[in-house]
């Protein structure tokens, strides 16, 4: 794989009070996560959807994750933009983001037509009504879409698509088969067990992390009642802060940069901890012996969504590249360039067999065992409508502290 050190996706700094009091506003009651389509209960802002395509406007405005919009300056080799161009006439002018806070923010001037949004952006952008519902009638082949990536929580509200499914991808247990034996099958591996490898547990560098505290407590501690790991009042919170500190103490890095994981693992500073596919890939292709699994108890993951800006001053070259980015050959492209699994299906027959099959692209049943990322909000996202859930600024204030 080439050009790693772009591939990046910082989520250190999400959420701001501002935008999460939004969003809690509209009154967010409905579920999140794997087991239900996206019906979140509030009522987004009164947003005009495009109902046909009109003339080009000669240009848009592109805010997207590093990687998802190469036009060649980075390497020659690795370039879909210039072909977009070619074909619709329409110019990219694009702009990259490094967190999803950045690109929230960004959002609000008005200034890009689209955005890469992962799900712990794209609620807030519609709740905020930065974002239009999508007409996806008006995509070409959104029908090759994989479906079980359509209609979810963290892209459409009330069974109306806020966006195109473009990547995701899960968050997995990576270990050296040399030092970790026997080969674990559960996230216990790094927190009740973590004592075993004290010292060499990585984890991810994020508040979002906590989701998958969560998530391993949902599986063994039912007392608790954790039915969504966005999902959380003040003492499920509580116990899975317990559970990350008492983490904490096995740690050897918390990482946000991945080429910097991969080097912990060839020098054996790390031995085990949270990983992407293409982390595996990367640290495999330089001789070491690493593994990768989804445990048994599921996992955490991302599901980017292209949405249009409800200011974009060029939505016919907005909906042009939405249409594009989801066919075949530049979702192959983005897709084996960034390290992730494609929204299109079809792409596999660009891709070939051997990636699909390693990025699960058309697996449901992989995909169905996957919390993807969601902003958590005061209105409990499992439905619970007597409780009040804690947000991401709880979840902030909380990850400082697991740290010290």
């Amino acid at each position: 794989m080439s050009n790693t050190s772009r591939r990046t996706r910082s989520l250190g700094a999400l959420v701001s009070v501002a935008a999460l009091a939004l969003v809690a506003a509209c009154g967010s009651s409905g579920s999140s996560g794997n087991a239900n389509p996206g019906s979140q209960g509030f009522t987004p802002p009164d947003i005009p959807m495009q109902k046909s395509l009109g003339a080009k406007e000669g240009q848009v405005n592109i805010l997207a994750w590093p990687g998802y919009a190469e036009d060649g300056s980075n390497d020659p080799k690795v370039d879909w933009v210039t072909p977009f161009e070619k074909q619709t006439g329409c110019k990219a002018n694009v702009k990259y983001f490094g967190t999803s806070d950045e690109a929230v923010n960004l959002m609000k001037t008005g200034d890009y037509d689209v955005v890469s949004a992962s799900g712990d952006a794209s609620l807030r952008l519609v709740a905020s009504g930065d974002v239009a519902p999508v007409n996806t009638s008006l995509i070409k082949d959104y029908s090759q879409i994989e479906p079980f990536l359509k209609d979810r929580a963290w892209n459409s509200v009330n069974g109306q698509m806020y966006g195109v499914p473009h990547g995701w991808g899960a968050n997995l247990l990576m270990y050296r088969t040399d030092d970790v034996q026997p080969a674990p099958t559960s996230w216990g591996a790094v927190f009740t067990g973590a004592s075993q490898y004290k010292g060499k547990v990585t984890a991810y560098d994020s508040p979002i992390y906590i989701a998958d505290a969560a998530l391993y407590l949902m599986r063994i501690q039912h007392s608790l009642g954790i039915k969504n790991p966005y999902a959380l009042d003040q003492k499920q919170l509580d116990a899975a802060v317990s559970l990350l500190k008492e983490q904490r103490q096995n740690i050897s890095e918390y990482w946000s940069d991945y080429l910097k994981e991969v080097q912990a693992f060839k020098t054996g500073d790390s031995v085990i901890g949270t990983t992407w596919e293409v982390i595996k890939q990367v640290a495999a292709g330089e001789k070491v012996p690493v593994k990768a699994i989804l445990p048994k108890e599921g996992s955490t993951g991302w599901s980017d969504t292209w949405m249009i800006s409800s200011k974009a001053q060029h939505p016919n070259c907005a909906y042009a590249w939405m249409s594009y980015i989801t066919e075949p050959k530049p979702q192959a492209e983005v897709a084996q360039y960034f390290g992730e699994a494609p929204a299109n299906g079809q792409a596999c027959k660009i891709t070939g067999a051997a990636f699909c099959k390693a990025y699960h692209v058309t697996d449901k049943s992989f995909a169905d065992k996957i919390w993807y990322w969601t902003t958590p909000i005061s209105q409990c996202l499992d439905g619970r409508t007597a409780t009040q859930c804690t947000d991401y600024g709880d979840w902030t204030q909380a990850w400082t502290e697991i740290k010290g």
